[in-house]
């Protein structure tokens, strides 16, 4: 790979191609505002990138600084490998990645009004106006300002005034939130998995007893609240939760499932100076708790890889009131 430790740049179009890029690539004045760039494969970019379009047609590529794109940053359907961001990407327009082969690794925050991704991994959030996910993991929050389409993904929590779910679906965390209700295609399963025991799957150990996923039913986990303002104005939301019907959830030390362990090493992977791992009942180590291990082990989970046990509803009356005392 050639190492480029200086760009001179100018407003034509810029293409990589087995690069190491040692300086950010950023416009220098007005007229480079509306320069393109095009990367075909085993690029790594070590600074921010800025440019009008921003494609990428093949793997290896790696961004460890910042990306914003001024119209689009798109990502080839044929990619194959893997495409990396280390940190936050943004546009002013779209950013899509529908691959079907390889996978995208976004390590922070995704924003832009169209968000289109397939086969990604985000370690943050999704902001858009309308957000398609499919085959996706998402560690924090799908929030769309408009509309949100998901199938068959891993995430925290969703919030938009429209959200429809099809395929079977994780959410890590305790409730989500929308403003219509929640449209559900034929078949679609949605489950709760913020009382699974994910550090012991991670690890390959059994889980915990009174720990798994738990199926929501959007009729009974579903409330509808009505919310009025000072000016007289209303809101409607509708959450869906399943903290009404997780009394067993006092009888579990959530430091031992090692779930925050797994959300926080992936969020945050970039920033962490050293690698973890998670200790295992004979005394080994897991696999280190780095980007590529964590996406794998979701992704495993989408796919069947991975199976969660269904939560138990068997509780003795002495255990409950143990809990209690």
């Amino acid at each position: 790979m050639e190492t480029l430790n200086e760009i001179r740049l100018d407003d034509k179009d810029l293409f990589f191609k087995d690069n190491i890029v040692k300086t950010s690539v950023l416009p220098q004045n007005s007229k480079e505002l509306g320069r393109n760039i095009k990367i075909e494969a085993n690029t790594f970019f070590e600074g921010s990138v800025f440019g009008n379009t921003i494609n990428v047609d093949g793997g290896g590529v790696v961004f460890k600084g910042a990306v914003f794109a001024n119209k689009e940053l798109h990502i080839a359907t044929t990619m194959t490998g893997r495409v990396r961001f280390n940190k936050a990407v943004a546009s002013t327009e779209s950013i899509a990645a529908l691959v079907t082969s390889g996978r995208v690794i976004f390590g922070s925050d995704v924003n832009a009004p169209s968000v289109r991704l397939k086969n990604c991994y985000i370690g943050g959030s999704v902001f858009g106006a309308e957000v398609y996910l499919e085959n996706c993991v998402v560690l924090g929050g799908v929030f769309a300002t408009k509309n949100q389409t998901i199938t068959n993904c891993v995430f925290g929590t969703f919030n938009a005034p429209s959200v429809q779910l099809s395929g079977v679906n994780y959410m890590l965390y305790p409730a989500a939130f929308s403003v219509e209700p929640l449209a559900l295609l034929p078949h679609t399963e949605l489950y709760n998995i913020s009382m699974a025991h994910l550090g012991a799957l991670y690890k390959g150990e059994p889980e915990s007893p009174n720990t798994g996923k738990i199926r929501m039913d959007i009729d009974d986990d579903h409330q509808r609240t009505v919310l009025l303002d000072d000016d007289g104005s209303t809101t409607t939301v509708n959450s869906y939760s399943v903290s009404g019907r997780l009394l067993v959830a006092d009888m579990i030390d959530f430091d031992k499932l090692e779930n925050h362990f797994l959300i926080g090493a992936g969020a945050l992977n970039s920033q962490i100076l050293k690698v973890y791992s998670l200790p295992k009942a004979d005394g080994e180590r897991s696999e280190e708790l780095n980007l590529e291990n964590i996406s794998d082990f979701f992704f495993k989970i989408i796919s069947g890889v991975v199976t969660i046990q269904d939560i138990s509803g068997d509780i003795s009356f002495n255990d409950l009131k143990k809990a209690f005392e």
